[in-house]
């Protein structure tokens, strides 16, 4: 034998192999789903007996295996069903010939065969044969089942005639010599007649007859054969024979303790019923004794003393003990070379059993010899697959690390320069499978968490040969997104050259295909989730949070209105960093970010970014993260996805827009700024100088700089710090003309004359002058700073009395109201109250808006 078996097991030796195999014109997916209605018939109860016969079905068998039939018969094809199509009667004899030739093949081994004929009608296909089953079509054959649990039936009188025959010990008949293929040359020319020769001749046929005994469901009979055949085999040292002997015993121990099986795959499988008389008392796994049905013994001739002779306890091996003999055997096996094969195997199964008792460091020990084990020239596929099913062992005892290997070596078989056409997809899938085994997930979110599991070093490897696999199954989108991966992830563990390159096949490879923020799906149970490049740059802590809001007012941002959020982003790649596209992601009210386009310094220090944008509605927004395009990759980076953020955003209220006017006037500035009276007012003076009873017009113009329509314009003026005595009322205004210009669209201006009189009452004189003097006005012939309030020399208490009664203490001052004329300085504020409404969205009350950036109240 030249290719092994890597999915046999233990319980595979109870198994009798039957053959199923198309011929003529069959199409593959209907062939398949007959052989899957065949192959469910796994196990068949004998009627009439205890007994239940196990079936093994391939559809493609090796003819050179089945020469090793006598040395382990449940290698042995014994069962041929062949699958055809024929449509009429006159290509029936060709097909009935071609089913003929097919037996041939395994003529040498084969207990029985049958033939289902599929579209063939009539006087034919109405005959009664055992060997044919015709069916209209391969949708109308519902007794299939029926048919092949008949065709076990009958496989399984031959194998129990077969077993009888050569269990039965017939006195004066030599018994023949059973070998291998290879042996035969060995044996030509030896002595027949000498002791030894019969020693061996009798030990291969009753480890033979314990092969028979096992796939006839006897098996305690099988137990007792394969102690007399170990002992028979080890007094004339055949040791290949011997090893099998041992590995018969180890399969017959396993079965008892182990009815589910080993395999995985044959766990619903029944328990033998022959392992006891009793149902009742059924032998259970871990037990190191087994019952003997002695009148089972009798009937194969053989005396019912050998269970007496050999011992109960030493009938079934113990869990520890199968291992033993496993190991044994396997030595004996390795003494040939071409016993390769069965070398292999034998350590496969011997690591399904330690995988059931959960010894992972001996199984390790067997796979790592089965490694070493030379099977001469295997093709590639071959060599695939042994390194896959040596990938799929490790993974079973554990051995995660050891498994990804082997199924990463499988993978550049596939690409091996010896193909002519090599699998790259398959290279790929096999390098995806390898990930868990290196710690290694392709979610980005799981690099988050801190700690780094695994060896960097051996996951950048694979990351590079996923790169380059998807790149050669032509699928750069692919090749962008593993890239992405790798800088992302491994940014800590790349050095400043391999930086560069990594980035420079980056942008080689988004130049064909950008890379996004799309799931990438490959199969229904694989996604590649996106990357975003949350380290490119990198977003540090900051003083108060990690988005610093400068907003206008009280952390509010208003609608239409440009608003800010500053970032401190640090550069750690070994040049410059170019970021293009940069802006916000928020969520809530509609929202128009407006991107920016960053050159950061190589490993520059924390660097200031200030990102803008537009709410266009108002309501509450959250402003969730940023996007960035870094090497033609198009990143979403959320806030919660970065490690030094505490936050996973930040919600602002952005207001309705505000009606905005800008005020000019006709008058000069004044030097003085008085204080406004409250957050909403912005305060400004302008001067102007009057004579009692001079009139002087004041020019207002009002421009809508905002975005909003004006529609109502109120005007009001009130004195401040004085005695409406002295002033009382002196503004006078008419809106009829202003008014007429509104609604003021934005951009539009409106102009309001205001008349200034002075009216001043002198009726007071002297108390006039004190009121004045309080007041901080300036009065003609004395020092003034104009604009702002002169502070006068206080007045004395006690005032002298002047014999001149035609004289005032302020003599320097006329008050004949007829000739004299008082000029002053008028430093009074004069303040205007300019209030916007807007009527919004069908509200039927008006909303007055006031904001100390909007003009709305501006005080001359």
């Amino acid at each position: 034998m030249s290719v092994p078996d890597y999915m046999q097991c233990a319980e595979d030796h109870q198994t009798v192999l039957v053959v199923v195999q198309p011929f003529g014109i069959v199409p593959e997916d209907h062939f398949f789903k007959i052989y899957k209605r065949i192959a469910s018939v796994s196990q068949v109860s004998i009627r009439d007996s205890q007994r239940i016969l196990y079936i093994r079905y391939r559809h493609h068998y090796l003819p050179e295996n089945n020469e090793w039939g006598d040395f382990q018969t449940h290698r042995k094809v014994v069962g041929l069903i062949a699958i055809t199509t024929c449509t009429s009667a006159k290509d029936w004899p060709q097909t009935a010939e071609r089913f003929h030739g097919q037996k041939e093949v395994y003529s040498s081994t084969l207990y029985d065969s049958r033939c289902l004929v599929f579209g063939l009608q009539g006087e034919i296909a109405e005959q009664q044969r055992t060997d044919m089953a015709f069916y209209p079509s391969f949708d109308e054959c519902s007794d299939v089942e029926r048919r092949v649990e008949d065709f076990v039936e009958s496989i399984f009188i031959v194998l129990e005639s077969k077993r009888l025959d050569r269990a039965t010990d017939k006195s004066g008949d030599k018994t023949p010599l059973l070998c291998v293929p290879f042996e035969k040359k060995d044996f030509v020319g030896l002595d027949t007649d000498s002791r030894h020769y019969k020693k061996r001749c009798q030990g291969r046929m009753r480890k033979h007859v314990g092969d028979l005994c096992l796939q006839a469901g006897m098996l305690q009979d099988a137990l007792v054969h394969y102690h007399m055949a170990v002992e028979l085999l080890r007094g004339v040292n055949d040791h290949l024979w011997l090893g099998a002997a041992l590995e018969g015993l180890c399969s017959a121990s396993v079965i008892s303790h182990y009815p589910g099986g080993t395999g995985g795959k044959l766990l619903g499988r029944k328990p033998s019923i022959s392992q006891t008389t009793d149902a009742g008392k059924r032998h259970r796994p871990g037990a190191q004794e087994v019952l003997i049905d002695p009148g089972a013994l009798t009937t194969n001739g053989i005396s019912a003393d050998t269970s007496t002779e050999i011992g109960r306890a030493k009938n079934c091996l113990s869990p520890e003990d199968i291992i033993e003999k496993y190991k044994e055997a396997i030595s004996y096996y390795g003494k040939y070379k071409n016993a390769g094969v069965i070398e292999l195997e034998a350590c496969v199964k011997a690591v399904r059993v330690l995988a059931i008792q959960k010894r992972a460091r001996e199984a390790s020990e067997f796979l790592q010899n089965a490694v070493y084990i030379n099977l001469g020239q295997l093709s590639e596929e071959e060599k695939i697959q042994r390194y896959s099913i040596l990938s799929e062992l490790y993974e079973l005892i554990g051995f995660h690390r050891k498994s990804a290997f082997f199924k990463r070596v499988a993978a550049m078989q596939c690409v091996a320069p010896t193909i002519p056409e090599p699998g790259w997809r398959a290279c790929y899938k096999l390098l995806l499978e390898t990930l868990p085994g290196y710690s290694l997930s392709l979610d980005p979110k799981d690099f988050n968490k801190g700690t780094h599991r695994g060896w960097a070093a051996v996951q950048m490897r694979l990351l590079h040969e996923l790169v380059y696999a998807s790149r050669r199954m032509g699928n750069p989108g692919l090749s962008v997104r593993h890239l992405s991966f790798l800088l992302q992830t491994m940014l800590d563990f790349l050095s400043d050259q391999e930086k560069k390159e990594v980035t420079q096949s980056l942008e080689n490879y988004s130049s064909k295909c950008p890379g996004g923020m799309e799931v990438i799906t490959l199969s229904a149970e694989l996604k590649l989730p996106p990357v975003p490049f949350t380290k490119l740059p990198i977003v540090r802590n900051c003083v108060c949070a990690h988005f610093l809001l400068k907003l206008n007012g009280d952390f509010q941002w208003v609608q239409g209105d440009v608003c800010e959020v500053q970032l401190m982003v640090y550069n750690p790649m070994p040049y410059e960093l170019r970021v293009e596209n940069m802006g916000l992601l928020t969520s809530g009210v509609q929202f128009e970010s407006l991107p920016a386009a960053l050159s950061l310094p190589a490993e520059s220090g924390l660097y200031p970014v200030t990102l803008v944008g537009v709410p266009r509605t108002a309501g509450n927004i959250t402003v969730n993260g940023y996007h960035t395009s870094v090497f033609g990759v198009t990143s979403d980076c959320l806030l919660e996805d970065l490690p030094a953020v505490k936050t996973s955003g930040c919600l602002v209220e952005v207001i309705p827009s505000l009606p905005r006017l800008q005020l000019a006037t006709s008058l000069p500035r004044s030097a003085h700024t008085p204080q406004p009276m409250s957050k909403e007012e912005l305060s400004s003076s302008v001067s102007v100088q009057l004579f009692n009873g001079e009139t002087q017009q004041l020019t207002i113009t009002l421009e809508n700089i905002g975005c909003e329509d004006i529609e109502t314009l109120e005007v009001t003026s009130k004195v401040v710090n004085t005695k409406e005595k002295v002033f009382s009322n002196f503004l006078s205004w008419k809106l009829e003309e202003a008014l007429s210009h509104l609604p003021l669209k934005p951009g539009l201006t409106v102009t309001l004359t205001v008349s200034i009189q002075v009216k001043l009452d002198f009726s007071g004189q002297e108390n006039l002058l004190q009121d004045l003097n309080d007041d901080g006005i300036s009065v003609t012939g004395l020092p003034i700073c104009s604009p702002l309030r002169q502070v006068l020399k206080p007045r004395p208490e006690t005032k002298p009395i002047s014999n001149d009664s035609g004289k005032l203490e302020y003599s320097h001052i006329k008050v004949n109201k007829h000739e004299s004329k008082l000029d002053m300085i008028l430093n009074s504020s004069l303040q205007f109250l300019v209030c916007g409404i807007v009527y919004g969205n069908g509200s039927e009350e008006p909303n007055i808006f006031f904001s100390t950036s909007r003009h709305l109240r501006t005080c001359l």
